[in-house]
């Protein structure tokens, strides 16, 4: 008889065990913004909700914020480092091709028997990790998985850039996936539209850069280019679409939510969606962006880190996450706070 693979463990339900979360030292209001972009703090308001943001400093490199946001998620957890199976990192900012920021990361917390990979999702990075680790908890591929979701995003911005710089910020969040005996993550509801890749971009690629460099030693670093009025078209409109097959997909309606955490892009963007979802006035809606600012990948889980420990969301409440960003790249699911 033909030898036969042999499976791991059953299938069994994840959820979210515990989160962590580092925000940079540095505040830095609209004020020391607006000058470089010959703008307001009004007209930033205005246009993006935001009222400051962290921007890291020399010594917060995206290892050291996505370490410290993982060692309180992990603590919040009680798992120890080294019963995580594999860890997943969410990051467009880790500058260097290989190794992964993951396989270091997981060498720094001890997580030794830990699988490791990077995600590049930009602000659905997040949410793709957390489809990736419940599917492997569900499957027996590991028991628990470390998510993260760090940015420097000040190191691909242009601080003169009027469209970008008032926007982006630094940050990392984390999140321990584990077991469960009741669904704590639900069915995600993923895609992208790569016919718009070039509405948020790299402004050329780094062989174009070296090229330059060749030709002018001071050569500017790529930057980040968004088409932001296309931007906040697709994202107010599609995103409602995607929030509603998602909470179609796990069985649920906009009133059976407690917290709505999307993607902090922009202010007027988190309105439009509300407006979409029709969403009862007893939902919880991060607007972890108006102190914050843009983060990226690390925007939902800092926005979710925020709302527990200020009292506002609590655990076991029901939350609709929605990620969306470049690629066009987009990732929406309904979890159980932890």
């Amino acid at each position: 008889m033909r030898a036969s693979i042999q499976q791991g463990s059953e299938p069994r339900h994840a959820r979210i065990l515990g989160i962590g979360a580092y925000r940079p030292r540095m505040g830095v209001g609209n004020e020391e913004i607006a000058g470089l972009i010959d703008s307001t703090d009004e007209w930033i308001r205005t246009r993006s909700g935001i009222r400051s943001r962290r921007w890291a400093s020399a010594d917060e490199g995206v290892l050291e914020m996505a370490e410290a946001a993982a060692r309180q998620a992990l603590e919040r957890s009680g798992v120890p480092a080294e019963q995580i199976g594999c860890v997943v990192l969410a990051t467009i900012s880790h500058f260097r091709q290989t190794p992964a920021a993951a396989s270091v990361l997981a060498h720094r917390i001890g997580a030794v028997n830990a699988g490791s990979f990077d995600v590049s999702a930009a602000c659905a990075g997040f949410c793709y990790g957390l489809a990736v680790a419940k599917d492997f908890v569900r499957g027996g591929s590991a028991s628990t998985v470390l998510v993260v979701g760090v940015e420097r995003m000040t190191d691909m911005i242009d601080p003169r850039d009027r469209g970008t710089a008032f926007l982006f910020a630094d940050g990392a969040g984390a999140a321990v996936v584990g077991a469960s005996a009741e669904p704590g993550i639900g069915p995600v509801v993923w895609g992208s539209d790569g016919e718009q890749a070039d509405t948020i971009t790299q402004d050329r690629s780094w062989l174009e850069w070296r090229d330059e460099l060749d030709k002018d030693p001071d050569a500017p670093f790529p930057v980040l280019s968004m088409k932001g009025q296309a931007v906040f078209r697709w994202a107010s409109v599609s995103m409602g679409a995607v929030a509603r097959r998602t909470l179609r997909t796990s069985g649920l309606s906009p009133e059976d939510l407690d917290v709505f955490i999307p993607h902090q892009a922009n202010d007027r963007i988190t309105d439009a969606l509300v407006r979409s979802l029709r969403l009862p006035d007893s939902v919880v809606v991060a607007r972890d962006i108006v102190e914050q600012g843009n983060t990226s990948a690390a925007s939902i889980p800092l926005a979710m880190d925020s709302l527990l420990d200020s009292g506002r969301a609590k655990s076991g409440d029901l939350a609709l996450l929605l990620g969306f960003g470049a690629g066009l790249s987009f990732a929406g699911q309904v979890v159980t706070l932890p």
